[in-house]
């Protein structure tokens, strides 16, 4: 029987804490959250208030000074603790650029600690 509970992602997440704001793409609500880790493909929003699956977003992310802002859509929550987001195809390669650094620094991070 194959393992159920096997990672389906398609790019490996390290844990990085990034300041977020999620927009709904719909009417404009905002909110601020942070993440508990990203990857290229997507990241984790830590919130007590999870959007349901399936709304799609923008999603700014910041880290030391630097923004990028992403298309994305809620894949799944936890309720009461925060919501799986997916980054639209493809994401801008300005963005992918500036994502690719700050995963290098925490793989680097992480191999160190």
């Amino acid at each position: 029987m194959p393992d159920v509970m096997a990672d389906r992602r398609a790019a490996p997440r390290y844990p990085l804490v990034l300041v977020v704001d999620v927009v709904e793409r719909s009417n404009g609500n905002r909110f601020c959250a942070r993440t508990s880790d990203v990857s290229r493909a997507g990241c984790y929003v830590d919130t007590l208030n999870p959007l349901p699956a399936g709304t799609p977003i923008f999603i700014s992310l910041t880290h030391r000074g630097e923004t990028i802002e992403i298309p994305a859509r809620i894949v799944y929550v936890s309720p009461a603790l925060g919501m799986g987001v997916h980054f639209d195809d493809p994401v801008p390669p300005r963005q992918l650029a500036t994502l690719d650094r700050w995963l290098e620094a925490a793989a680097q991070s992480e191999l160190q600690g």
